[in-house]
């Protein structure tokens, strides 16, 4: 497939100094970057760089001004030290839907050229409009179940300070149909696991019938996540939530 959805659960446990748990079901975009315009093409409910019912836009990700993406995801493997492997580049990603979207979360899987992961790079946005890139090299790789951590530099909460080192767990999905994916992101302050957030689902064939279905089940999907959102940072401040100001971004574009 050049192509899949992925439809599933996210959940955000707070163990705290407040404590919560909630639960929604979002549809992630699971694409090939390098056959994403003949993915669109083959799409009546799906288009590249214009509005559908669906849609990915080139400036959403990458550089941000409309330019490939392959080009730039590989000066970020050279940053990292890894020479690009040549392989396949899949972008999980929440599609716009209606024109509207929200990315707390989007990955990019880089392979070899003989199929073998490479390295993840995780790019976190917040609700203030900045995004910042974790790369998560394949050297804790165990068949298709990726570990790292990395100490936390990007400000995603105003009531979570900066003092964390994050945990990662990834499941990574291939193209195939049935395909699991799993994201499982642990925070832990002072040795002390205070958050866990996952992701999970599975792939499936991103037909015309499997958008149009999805769509009438989550016609609003951008609006209620970014509501659901607010809405438990609500509920953390009226029982007492430490409220952090926004520090500058991270100088760099990745860690």
């Amino acid at each position: 497939m050049d192509g899949a959805l992925l439809c599933g659960p996210v959940m955000h446990q707070r163990l705290f100094p407040q404590q919560y748990r909630f639960r929604y079901r979002v549809v992630s975009a699971l694409f090939d970057i390098d056959r994403l315009e003949a993915l669109a093409r083959d799409r009546r409910w799906f288009s590249l760089n214009r509005f559908n019912l669906f849609s990915v836009y080139t400036r959403d990700h990458g550089r941000r001004d409309g330019t490939p993406w392959r080009p730039w995801i590989e000066e970020r493997l050279r940053e990292g030290g890894l020479e690009p492997g040549g392989g396949r580049i899949l972008l999980q990603a929440t599609p716009r839907v209606l024109g509207h979207a929200f990315n707390p979360l989007s990955l990019w899987y880089c392979h070899h050229s003989d199929g073998r992961l490479q390295a993840v790079l995780l790019e976190v946005r917040n609700t203030f409009g900045e995004h910042h890139h974790y790369l998560l090299r394949a050297d804790r790789v165990h068949g298709r179940v990726l570990r790292g951590e990395k100490d936390k530099v990007f400000h995603v909460s105003p009531f979570i300070d900066m003092q964390a080192r994050y945990h990662f767990t990834l499941r990574v999905p291939e193209l195939m149909d049935g395909s699991p994916m799993r994201v499982a992101i642990r925070e832990f302050q002072d040795e002390r696991l205070m958050l866990v957030a996952t992701q999970s689902g599975h792939a499936r064939a991103m037909t015309d019938g499997a958008l149009l279905r999805q769509w009438l089940r989550m016609p609003w999907m951008a609006v209620q996540v970014l509501a659901l959102i607010h809405w438990q940072a609500l509920k953390i401040w009226w029982r007492g939530g430490k409220y952090h100001p926004r520090p500058a971004p991270p100088e760099k574009e990745m860690t």
